[in-house]
C-alpha cells in the first residue's frame, strides 16, 4: 500500500525493559513496529504515556498513517460543542504519537511531520473559533449576523504566524496567532459591541486550545505578535492593524509576515488583509538596511536569552536561539527575502528550505550554501523534535545532564559522543556561514589605500548637514563606508572634480540609510559610483534622485547580454501586472524603464557596448515601454468609454526611434493611426464617436508617457510629424492617413515617412500602415522638386538650429541632421522604403545619386557623430564646451570619437564637418545622373 509506513530506522531504548513492557501492551504490531515502539517508549516518558493511552489505536494508524491523520481532521471537524475539548485533546494525543513514530522511523521526512502538526493546529483553531462564533450569534451578541455567518466566523480571521504559517510547527510548539476582524461586516454603531464579542470569542478559542484538563491540552497559544500587544485587545479591526503597520511597523514585524497566512475563520478576509499589507512587508527597493535590523535583533536575543557565548558547547545549547541554531538560518533566509522580495515575488515563500533554494535560483546565495544550510536546518529540527519528545516540553535546549543527553541520543539512534560531535559540527558551520552576512565587514571601515590630502575640507565638512545624513543611523552607516568611499575617489582620474560630483550626488539624496546599507553590503557599487561621478556629473545628479536604480546592478543579470524584445516585454508585463491600481502601474512602468535605461548608460560608460549598440538598446527599450503601456492605457480608458471601436489604435514611431536608434535624452517622435472599421461609436458607460474616442485615447497615452509622477516621467513626446502637423487631429484614421500620404503630403513629410515604423497595436493594422508607407515611398520620384525642397530645408535648418559649438555634432552644416537628411533624400530618389542612415546612403549609391566615396565618407562620419552624441548626452544634457569639461568627461568623449585627446577630436570633427558639407552640397546640386 502507498500509505504504509516504511520504517528505515528505529531509536535505541534508554530503558529497554520499560520499552518492552510498553510494547507488550500494544496489540497487532509487526516486528519492525514493535522495535520502533520499544525504542520510543524506552527513551521518552511522554511517548510511553501516549502509547499506553492509545494502545488499541496506534497499530491500525501505523498501517496507514496518512489516512489516520485525514480521519483525525475529519472527526475534529464534526465534534459537537460539548465534546470539543475532550475530542480535540484526544486527537492531539493521537497525532502527537503518530507523528513522533513516523518521524523516529524515518518513514516521514521533516516536512511531512511538521505539515501534519500544522494542519491539525489550523483545524483545531478553526473548529474552536467557529464554535464560539456560533454561540455568540445564537445569543444575539454579534449584531446583524445570522447562523449563515458561522462559516466565515463572522468576519474574524486567524493569521498563522511563524512556524505555523510556514507549515513548520515543531513537535511541542505553541502556535503564534494574530486575530483580526473585518469591521466592514458591521454597521458603525455596532462596531464596539461586535469587537467586544469577538474579543471574547478569541479568548475562549485560546482557552479551548490551551487549557490543561485531565485529557491534556491541544496547543499553547501566543497572541503577542499582534500590533502593540501591551495596549491592544486580543482581536482588533483589520483597518486599525493596517494603519499601525503603515505608520509604526518595524522590520521584525515585516519578517514575521513573510510566513503569515490565514489558517482559520474568514479565510478570504484574512488573505485580503495580507494582500493589502504586501507593500509593508515587501519594499519596492532592495532593502539592505534590513541586514542591520536583523543583526540588532540577533544581538538582543543573545543578550536577553543568554545565548551569546562565543564557545559552542552542545550540552545545554539552545538549538533554536543559540549560535548556529535554527533561528540563525531563519534570520539569514528571511533577511535575504526582505532585501530582494519586493522586486521578485518568486522569493516570497514561507518555508525556510524552499526559500533558501529560491534565493539560490536567483543567485542571491550560492547553491552550495543553500544546500548546506537546508541540510543543517533539517538536522537541527530533528534534534529539536527529539528534545521535545522526551517530556513534551516546549524547550529547545539540549539537556545538560548525562541522562538527558543519553535519552536524546537514543531517540536519534546514536551514542552521546556521536550526537555531540555531529550537532556541534553543524552548529559551528551554520554560525560560520551566517555570521559574516550580518556582522559589518571590518575591511570596509579600514581600507589600506592612502587617502588623498588635497581634497577640499570644506566639501567634506558639509556632508553631515545633508538630508541623507540627518538620522543617527544613516550617520553610523556612512561613517563605516566613508573611508572606503574616499579611498576609491582618490583613484579617479581627477579626484577634486570627482569630489564635487560626489558632493552633488550626496546633496541630492533625500535619504541615506537604504543606499548606504546597499554600499556597505556591496562595496563594488562604490566603484561604479566613482566611475559615474568621475565622468558624468549629469548621471551622478540623476542617480541622487533615483538611487533605487542601483538595485538593478546587483539583481544578478545586470551585466549579462541584452535580452530579446520578447524577453524585455515579458519582464515588463510581469512587473506591471503585480499592481492593481492604474497610477501604481504607471509608476511601475517608470521604475522598470529607469532601471533598464540606467543599465544601458552604465554599459556604455564602461565601454561594454558601443554608442551604436547603446542607441539600438535605448530605442528597443522605448519601443517595449510603448508596446506594454498602450494596452494598459486602453484598458483603463475602456472602463469608462468601452472597448476601442474596430481594430484599435496603432502607435507609429517616427524620427530616430522609427530608425531604431536614439540616445539617453531623446524625445520620442510619435503618431497614432486608428481603424474603427464599420463602428461609428464605442460601447460603454459613456460612449464616444470613433474620432473623439481615439483622439482622447491618444491624449491619455501621451499623458501616461509624459506625466511627472512619483517615479518621474517616461519620455517627452513630440507629435508634430502627424499629418497636417499641429493643425491636424492628434489621432488619424487609417483611411485619412492613406489619403493624406498619397495626395496631400509635402516632400518633408515623405522624408519623415522614410523612418516611420509601427511599434504597437493590432498586427494587421500595423501591417496596413507599412503597406501604405511602402507604396508611397516606392512611387517614381519627382527628382527636381525633391532636391529643391531639401536644399531649401537645409537653409531653414541652418537658420533655425544653429550649431552650439564644435562638440555639437547634431546641428550645423555637415553634421548629423544633414547626413540623416541626405539619407532620407536618397531613399525618396531611389524609391526605396528603407529607414536607417546606412540603408538610405546605400540606396543613393544604387540609384546613382551618390558616389561610393560620398557614401563611405558620410557613413563613417555619421558613425563618429553618433558615438560622440550618445556619449555627450550620457554625460550632460547641455551643450558641451571643451574648456568647461572635466578631465574624466573629456577622456570619455575623446575615446568615443576614436581619438586620444579632446583637442584631437575637435580637429577631426572640424575637418569632417567641412568635408561632409561639401559632399552634401554637391549631391544636391545634381539634377540628373546615370
Amino acid at each position: 500500500m502507498a500509505d504504509t509506513l516504511n520504517i528505515l530506522r528505529v531509536p535505541h531504548a534508554f530503558d529497554a525493559d520499560l520499552g518492552r513492557e510498553t510494547r507488550d501492551m500494544v496489540p497487532d504490531l509487526t516486528a519492525e513496529q514493535a522495535d520502533l515502539v520499544v525504542g520510543a517508549a524506552g527513551s521518552s516518558p511522554y511517548l510511553k504515556d501516549l502509547l499506553t493511552r492509545e494502545a488499541h489505536w496506534i497499530a491500525e494508524a501505523l498501517s496507514a498513517p496518512h489516512a489516520a491523520v485525514a480521519t483525525l481532521l475529519q472527526e475534529c471537524g464534526a465534534l459537537s460543542p460539548d465534546q470539543l475539548k475532550p475530542g480535540l485533546r484526544q486527537a492531539k494525543r493521537r497525532l502527537a504519537l503518530l507523528t513522533a513514530l513516523c518521524d523516529l522511523s524515518g518513514g516521514w521526512h521533516l516536512e511531512q511531520v511538521t505539515g501534519a502538526l500544522t494542519d491539525f493546529a489550523g483545524c483545531a483553531a478553526d473548529v474552536a473559533l467557529k464554535a464560539e462564533i456560533a454561540t455568540l450569534i445564537r445569543r444575539k451578541k454579534l449584531p446583524g449576523l445570522t447562523p449563515d455567518d458561522v462559516e466565515t466566523a463572522g468576519g474574524l480571521a486567524v493569521l498563522a504566524m511563524g512556524k505555523m504559517g510556514a507549515f513548520e510547527l515543531n513537535y511541542s510548539s505553541d502556535i503564534d496567532l494574530i486575530c483580526l476582524f473585518d469591521e466592514s461586516r458591521f454597521a458603525p454603531d455596532d462596531f464596539f459591541d461586535a469587537r467586544q464579542a469577538l474579543v471574547r470569542a478569541t479568548r475562549n478559542m485560546c482557552s479551548t486550545l490551551s487549557d490543561r484538563t485531565a485529557d491534556g491540552y491541544v496547543f499553547r497559544t501566543d497572541l503577542r505578535l499582534r500590533p502593540d500587544p501591551a495596549v491592544t485587545p486580543v482581536c482588533i479591526a483589520m483597518e486599525a492593524a493596517e494603519r499601525y503597520y503603515e505608520s509604526l511597523g518595524r522590520t521584525w514585524e515585516r519578517a514575521a509576515y513573510i510566513k503569515a497566512r490565514t489558517c482559520a475563520g474568514d479565510i478570504a478576509a484574512g488573505e485580503a488583509f495580507l494582500s493589502t499589507l504586501s507593500p509593508f512587508v515587501w519594499r519596492r527597493h532592495l532593502d539592505f538596511a534590513a541586514i542591520q535590523d536583523a543583526h540588532d535583533m540577533r544581538l538582543r536575543i543573545r543578550e536577553n536569552k543568554g545565548t551569546g557565548s562565543d564557545v559552542i558547547v552542545v550540552a545545554g545549547h539552545d538549538m533554536k536561539l543559540g549560535r548556529g541554531g535554527i533561528r540563525e538560518i531563519e534570520f539569514f533566509t528571511q533577511t535575504q527575502q526582505l532585501i530582494a522580495g519586493g522586486r521578485d515575488d518568486s522569493l516570497r515563500l514561507r518555508g525556510t528550505v524552499e526559500s533558501l533554494f529560491s534565493l539560490a535560483r536567483k543567485n542571491w546565495i550560492p547553491l552550495n550554501i543553500a544546500e548546506t544550510l537546508s541540510d543543517h536546518y533539517r538536522a537541527h529540527r530533528e534534534v529539536e523534535h527529539r528534545i521535545q519528545m522526551v517530556h513534551d516540553a516546549q524547550t529547545h535546549r539540549m539537556p545538560k545532564t548525562e541522562e538527558g543527553l543519553a535519552r536524546v541520543a537514543c531517540l536519534m539512534g546514536c551514542s552521546v559522543e556521536e550526537m555531540q560531535k555531529d550537532v556541534g559540527a553543524r552548529l559551528r558551520e551554520v554560525h560560520q556561514l551566517t555570521e559574516g552576512f550580518f556582522a559589518p565587514d571590518p575591511t570596509i571601515a579600514a581600507p589600506t589605500n592612502d587617502l588623498p590630502t588635497d581634497l577640499d575640507a570644506e566639501v567634506l565638512e558639509r556632508w553631515h548637514s545633508y538630508p541623507a545624513l540627518r538620522s543617527q543611523r544613516a550617520q553610523q552607516i556612512f561613517q563605516r563606508i566613508r573611508p572606503e568611499l574616499l579611498s576609491r575617489l582618490a583613484q579617479t582620474a581627477k579626484p577634486s572634480e570627482a569630489l564635487l560630483a560626489l558632493d552633488g550626488f550626496l546633496a541630492g539624496l533625500p535619504a541615506g540609510v537604504q543606499l548606504f546599507s546597499l554600499f556597505e553590503a556591496n562595496p563594488q557599487l562604490m566603484d561604479l559610483l566613482m566611475d559615474i561621478v568621475g565622468t558624468s556629473p549629469e548621471l551622478a545628479s540623476y542617480l541622487s534622485r533615483n538611487a533605487s536604480v542601483f538595485d538593478a546592478v546587483i539583481a544578478g543579470d545586470f551585466f549579462q547580454e541584452w535580452p530579446t524584445r520578447e524577453e524585455l516585454l515579458a519582464g515588463l508585463q510581469a512587473r506591471v501586472e503585480g499592481e492593481d491600481d492604474y497610477e501604481r502601474k504607471l509608476d511601475a512602468f517608470r521604475a522598470w524603464k529607469k532601471e533598464w535605461h540606467f543599465r544601458i548608460g552604465v554599459h556604455h560608460l564602461r565601454d561594454l557596448i558601443s554608442g551604436e549598440e547603446a542607441g539600438r538598446q535605448y530605442a528597443q527599450l522605448a519601443e517595449v515601454v510603448i508596446a506594454g503601456l498602450a494596452p494598459v492605457v486602453a484598458r483603463q480608458f475602456s472602463t469608462r468609454h468601452g472597448p476601442p471601436p474596430g481594430r484599435g489604435l496603432a502607435v507609429v514611431a517616427m524620427g530616430s526611434l522609427g530608425a531604431g536608434q536614439i540616445h539617453a535624452k531623446s524625445d520620442l517622435d510619435l503618431i497614432t493611426v486608428y481603424d474603427p472599421g464599420d463602428q461609428e461609436m464605442s460601447e460603454g458607460a459613456r460612449p464616444l464617436a470613433a474620432r473623439p474616442y481615439y483622439a482622447r485615447l491618444t491624449q491619455a497615452l501621451i499623458t501616461a508617457l509624459t506625466a511627472p509622477m512619483a517615479q518621474g516621467r517616461l519620455y517627452e513626446v513630440d507629435m508634430r510629424l502627424r499629418p497636417s502637423g499641429t493643425q491636424g487631429p492628434v489621432a488619424t484614421s487609417l483611411k485619412a492617413f492613406r489619403d493624406y500620404q498619397h495626395n496631400q503630403a509635402w516632400v518633408w513629410e515623405h522624408l519623415a515617412l522614410t523612418r516611420a515604423r509601427g511599434i504597437a497595436g493590432d498586427p494587421t493594422l500595423v501591417a496596413n500602415i507599412e503597406e501604405i508607407r511602402s507604396a508611397v515611398l516606392s512611387r517614381p520620384p519627382e527628382t527636381v522638386k525633391i532636391l529643391q525642397e531639401v536644399t531649401e530645408m537645409r537653409l531653414r535648418l541652418e537658420t533655425a538650429k544653429p550649431s552650439a559649438g564644435i562638440l555639437d555634432v547634431k546641428t550645423g552644416r555637415g553634421r548629423m541632421m544633414e547626413v540623416e537628411l541626405t539619407a532620407q533624400t536618397a531613399s525618396l530618389l531611389a524609391a526605396k522604403p528603407v529607414r536607417s542612415v546606412r540603408e538610405g546612403l546605400n540606396a543613393g549609391v544604387v540609384c546613382g545619386w551618390l558616389s561610393e566615396r560620398t557614401r563611405a565618407v558620410l557613413e563613417q562620419a555619421y558613425d563618429r557623430y553618433w558615438a560622440v552624441q550618445t556619449t555627450a548626452r550620457l554625460v550632460s544634457d547641455q551643450p558641451l564646451i571643451s574648456d568647461q569639461l572635466g578631465k574624466g568627461t573629456a577622456r570619455v568623449l575623446a575615446h568615443a570619437g576614436r581619438t586620444d585627446r579632446l583637442s584631437d577630436l575637435e580637429k577631426t570633427l572640424e575637418k569632417t564637418y567641412e568635408t561632409c558639407d561639401d559632399l552634401i552640397t554637391q549631391a544636391l546640386l545634381q539634377e540628373s545622373w546615370t
